[in-house]
């Protein structure tokens, strides 16, 4: 299974919802928390394209956006695709 990586806070809802779709599926994840880090918002501001908003979540290494992005990913059978 390809690395999947988060970035978060821990006050998003939005964040939350991916990350318990992640465990349900039985993914595993790096978790990066950027409200206390800056130098990790840095990162996922550069890594993501200039994507501001958390989440944002990558897929060995590629950014596949937030949380509406991942669920549109599951809701069309893409998701399992990706991660194989």
């Amino acid at each position: 299974m390809k690395p999947v990586e988060i970035y978060t806070t821990p006050i998003c809802g939005y964040c939350t919802a991916a990350k318990r779709l992640l465990k349900k599926k039985g993914i595993e994840f790096t978790e990066y928390n950027v409200m206390m880090s800056p130098a990790k918002r840095t990162e996922m501001t550069q890594r993501s394209n200039g994507g501001r908003t958390v989440p944002q979540i990558f897929i060995d290494g590629k950014p596949i956006g937030g949380c509406d992005d991942l669920f549109d990913l599951e809701g069309d059978d893409r998701l399992d695709k990706m991660l194989a």
